[in-house]
């Protein structure tokens, strides 16, 4: 008698945990079909924080259904292919398998960063890429070590490299396929924001270009680069967006016409809608050119949730190939990984405060409503 009881007990065991994973999984399955894409934008963290940015990978975004994870790498990481491009004390190999590995656990999809084309400077301070191979600079001629203000005297801060010097591409495919390699992944995101400086008249190469062409080509480029070993390129959508027409500016949309390369460039680049001000609508553009796109908050929660739900109301009342579009959302860290998670940490309660941390634990907040009702 008591082994039956026994059997029968390890069998109801058995069945309940069955019962409970299958629940669980259909839960999960029912977020994905509201919101796809559940994501989070951030730096990669230094060597030194990697065990607190992976507590907060297991502990945080994997219990509010985050899948997907945007590392932004560029030069914290110990490169082999172009050593002279680390930063100081980057991420070694085994520490990027730690975050792989936290991720895999989770379901979590990872896309490693590299800004390309804009975005080789900052204030006064010249990227790694620029400062050991000047001659790709667009724009020699415009000095930011030098400056003492800020931004520098065009008003502007991110300098780029010419996307037509012939030796450029050795370097940056390079560092692409590396970091695709050690992260497991198929995905890579180029950046590709804030591109001011393109087609320069001084630039030998580049000048009397169309801006639009350059821009398409240079994304185009990439993602035939990353075709060929089925990967996906994922880059910021404001170059495409008419600054003029909609009202947007020079900064989060284009106002020297590298927009119209929205109709040049393969429409299986996935865009990352990013506005932070306002909740605007410019998805809804994307979606109908055939692009997946996902909307990027930033430091506003009641930003973040109107953006949210915009997406959710895109995806219900849309067409089934519009909907197939709209992916969902990234929030987005600009702070170093490191700060970020001390701040994150320090704040116990949610907040309706402009910040990213206030902001993260918003949409943290939110996703756990999903697939509840």
């Amino acid at each position: 008698m008591k082994r039956i009881m026994l059997l029968l007990l390890t069998l109801w065991f058995i069945q309940s945990g069955v019962y409970a994973q299958s629940e669980e999984q259909q839960r999960i399955e029912k977020i994905d079909t509201i919101l796809p894409v559940r994501g989070l934008a951030i730096a990669a963290p230094s060597a030194k924080g990697l065990d607190l940015f992976i507590k907060f990978i297991n502990e945080e975004l994997a219990p509010a259904h985050f899948n997907l994870l945007i590392l932004r790498v560029d030069w914290n990481y110990a490169y082999e292919s172009y050593p002279n491009l680390r930063d100081r004390n980057p991420l070694s190999k085994d520490d990027v398998k730690k975050i792989v590995k936290a991720c895999k656990d989770n379901h979590i999809c990872i896309v490693p960063q590299i800004n390309l084309l804009g975005h080789q400077s900052w204030a006064k301070s010249t990227g790694n890429l620029l400062r050991e191979y000047p001659e790709f600079d667009e724009t020699p001629h415009v000095h930011t070590e030098n400056y003492s203000g800020w931004p520098n005297p065009d008003g502007l801060y991110c300098k780029s490299y010419c996307p037509l010097h012939p030796e450029v591409h050795t370097v940056v495919f390079a560092l692409m396929d590396e970091l695709i390699n050690v992260f497991e992944t198929n995905w890579f995101h180029a950046g590709m924001d804030e591109v001011f400086y393109i087609g320069d008249d001084k630039c030998p190469r580049c000048k009397g270009i169309d801006k639009a062409k350059l821009f398409a080509d240079e994304v185009s480029r990439i993602a035939d680069h990353l075709a060929k070993r089925n990967g996906r390129l994922m880059i910021w959508g404001d170059r495409l967006i008419d600054g003029e027409t909609t009202g947007m500016g020079e900064w989060e949309a284009s106002t020297n016409n590298t927009h119209r390369a929205i109709d040049l460039i393969p429409n299986n680049v996935f865009i990352c809608d990013w506005h932070y001000e306002r909740a605007e609508q410019s998805a809804v553009m994307f979606a109908m050119k055939g692009f997946d796109v996902a909307t990027c908050p930033w430091r506003k929660p009641e930003i973040a949730v109107r953006q949210l739900n915009d997406m959710l109301r895109f995806r219900k009342n849309s067409s089934r190939k519009m909907t197939s579009h709209f992916k969902g959302i990234i929030e987005t860290i600009w702070s170093g990984s490191d700060g970020f998670l001390k701040s994150y940490y320090a704040l116990a309660t949610e907040s309706d405060e402009p910040s990213e941390v206030a902001t993260v634990k918003r949409l943290i907040a939110e996703f756990k409503k999903l697939g509840i009702n």
